[in-house]
């Protein structure tokens, strides 16, 4: 079996050998003429510039994370502190280097998708903009496996012991967790405080179009683009993928026979290497469906590449188990994740936009109103889905040697194994997105610019596809890592470990756990808002102090860039706190059974909340782009056009900031509680337990 742990780390390393391949031969293409590569550049350089700032910020807080594991977890022993502090630093550090590769390339890709659809047309510019993608897919992917697959090796080979190197990489994961959440939140902030002032500012009140040259905020909203759906994006799916696998893995490493634990830790881990190996196919799927509109190559690939895994989960299931239990939780899990981004597209597309874009007619209040109710609707099928495979894949997994968690957790990752190919599509819309905006400021053309609207569309639509597919992977997830704390509470601390809300204080845990959700998403929200304000702030300032609009002076973009990214830095603290401390608090007070008790609370009311906001989100900006894409009702500039880019300002922050974070926030709490248990046990016990007797 360690054999098979070894091949999944040098599947990460040829994973990562063809991310760097596609950067290569991504760069070497033309980036069209001097303007562009030098309004690619400010992007690029926005974006920088962005990171730097963020991940300077998540470095100073990591430093606390690592005394209170330092400390925290003393008394587990020296090994089992500097294995996990380890773990926790190399979890963080490698989602960081894929954010920073994959955004760098996204950011370089633009100008030469734009020059590809100047030059080449539709398929070559799709082609482009993919393989820009495919770097911060693939990075995700490979950088994940390598550092899970490789930790566990290093500390099984150091101590011998299987159950300390299962437990100590959940450091890896709290680490993955830890960058995602603010990864999430700021890139969230920042993009979506640019893009709802430059909308404002200049589509509502100047009447310009978008990316138009002479808003200032125009270079801020396209960095936008890649700090928020790009590197956020990538974040969020890796610490999606390592959860669930580490989860599926602390559960097998429990099994009392050491061959049939270490049999559990090697399927989670080949699983994993297997979605990754699948996922490098789909740009060569690509010539087959090429004479299809460009989203449903999109999706066709990622169902390809879903087909090509699940054959090989199959043969991987019947060599080391002989039978194919355990493929059925895994085929369940890719299943009910592809469903789920199906209904995202189904709620964002098609006739009920043209039903939301015909309602705004009436107003904004009235476009409000029903993509509000769009959105909750929405939210009925994908829960219901992921509730029957959850079910499912709990009663198959007690079929196996392990027990029902160990099969959510396989279901997790059935869902986020081809993780590769899900960023890949979704990183694929900022590329195309900011493509269209170079085309717009250098003036290439209204048939380059229907090339790229197309492209942009395609991503957008994914993009929405992508986002239900992280939260309905935080279901399992969640579960999979509570299933996880749960047997360890009882094989180490409590052996009749069971939460029930026949106890008043679990009740009590489980409603502060419902709240979270709620408190976290306005936290986000109100930030979002606050720094917008301060982008339209800035933009007046500079039409009024300069002869922008007439062509004598040049934006200030730097300015706004920078604006725009200390508003962002400054607000993400706050809800990226709340999502770490909160468990920690409700275990220490009140107890591991009030904790659990907290996080199922937290699940039931924030994947709701989560899908609710995602597609809402999705299509009140699918609403706007209709009337622009079709001149129906109107079209640009008219009082419907104007009420559908009010709405989308409304659902800017949800769909691309609060939305997506609830999931980062509900596994964040998840794996906090599963790393601190010890701490928590030591708090309650010999401190609140004495004062609430519970």
């Amino acid at each position: 079996m360690i054999g098979i742990i070894v091949f999944s780390f040098l599947a990460g390393v040829i994973t990562l050998i063809s991310a760097l391949w596609f950067r290569s031969s991504v760069l070497k293409l033309s980036q069209g003429t001097e303007e562009m590569a030098r309004i690619s550049s400010y992007i690029r350089e926005g974006a920088r510039a962005f990171l730097i700032r963020e991940y300077r910020t998540i470095a100073y807080l990591s430093i606390l994370v690592i005394l209170l594991i330092v400390f925290g977890l003393s008394y587990e022993g020296l090994d089992y502190v500097l294995y996990s502090a380890v773990a926790f630093v190399i979890g963080a550090s490698l989602s960081l280097l894929a954010g920073w590769i994959g955004m760098d390339t996204a950011t370089s890709s633009n100008a030469r998708t734009a020059a590809a659809a100047k030059e080449k047309g539709l398929l070559e510019a799709f082609k482009v903009a993919y393989k820009g993608g495919s770097v911060m897919g693939l990075g995700v992917a490979s950088l994940a496996l390598m550092g899970m697959t490789g930790l566990f090796l290093l500390f099984y080979y150091l101590t011998g012991n299987l159950k300390l190197a299962a437990n100590v990489i959940t450091g890896f994961s709290m680490g993955a967790a830890f960058v995602a959440l603010f990864a999430r939140v700021g890139g969230g902030i920042y993009t979506k405080a640019a893009d709802v002032g430059a909308d404002l500012v200049g589509k509502v009140e100047a009447g310009i179009p978008e990316d138009d040259p002479r808003n200032p905020a125009v270079i801020a909203d396209n960095v936008g683009d890649n700090v928020g759906d790009t590197a956020g994006m990538g974040a969020d799916l890796y610490d999606s993928y390592v959860a669930g696998t580490v989860a599926a893995v602390v559960i097998a490493s429990l099994n009392s026979d050491p061959d049939i634990a270490l049999k559990g830790v090697a399927y989670a881990f080949v699983l994993g290497a297997l979605g990754t190996l699948s996922s490098i196919l789909g740009y060569f799927f690509i010539p087959v469906f090429k004479n299809m509109r460009p989203e449903r190559i999109l999706m066709n690939t990622v169902f390809a590449v879903g087909v090509v895994f699940a054959i090989l989960g199959a043969i991987i299931t019947l060599y080391i188990y002989g039978d194919l239990t355990l493929f059925w939780p895994l085929l369940f899990g890719l299943v009910s994740g592809i469903l789920i981004g199906y209904m995202a597209e189904y709620y964002s597309t098609g006739k009920r936009i043209e039903e939301l874009a015909k309602a705004s007619q009436s107003g904004v209040a009235v476009n409000i109103i029903e993509g509000i109710a769009l959105g909750m609707r929405s939210s009925v099928i994908p829960a219901i889905a992921v509730s029957i495979a959850f079910v499912v894949a709990f009663k198959l997994g007690e079929l196996t040697p392990y027990n029902g968690w160990y099969g959510v957790a396989i279901a997790c990752i059935g869902m986020l194994a081809i993780a590769g190919i899900t960023v890949t599509v979704d990183a694929f819309g900022p590329i195309a997105d900011n493509a269209g905006g170079i085309v717009e400021m250098t003036g290439l053309g209204k048939e380059v610019r229907k090339i790229t609207d197309t492209l942009d569309a395609a991503g957008n639509t994914t993009a929405a596809i992508g986002k239900g597919f992280a939260i309905g992977s935080a279901i399992f997830t969640v579960m999979a890592v509570f299933s996880a704390y749960t047997d360890v509470v009882k094989a180490k601390f409590v052996s009749d470990f069971l939460p029930t809300l026949l106890e008043p204080h679990i009740i009590a845990a489980a409603l502060i756990g419902a709240i979270v959700p709620f408190y976290f998403s306005s936290e986000a929200i109100r930030a979002v808002g606050r720094t917008a304000q301060l982008v339209v702030e800035e933009v007046r300032r500079q039409w009024r102090e300069k002869k922008i609009m007439e062509g004598i002076d040049k934006p200030d973009y730097a300015r706004v860039v920078d604006i725009t990214t200390a508003g962002a830095i400054r607000n993400m603290a706050k809800p990226g706190l709340v999502a770490f401390l909160s468990p920690l608090l409700v275990g220490s007070i009140l107890g591991l059974e009030a904790l659990g008790g907290f996080l199922v609370g937290a699940m039931v009311s924030g994947i709701p909340l989560a899908l609710f906001m995602n597609n809402a989100g999705a299509a009140w900006d699918n609403a706007k782009k209709f009337i622009e894409q079709t001149g129906e009702f109107g079209g640009k500039g008219s009082s419907t056009h104007k009420a559908t880019v009010e709405g989308d300002t409304v659902g800017d922050p949800f769909k691309d900031t609060a939305g997506p974070s609830l999931n980062i926030l509900l596994k964040m709490m998840s794996i906090v509680s599963l790393v601190f248990i010890p701490l928590m046990y030591f708090l309650y016990n010999n401190i609140f337990s004495k004062i609430f007797s519970f």
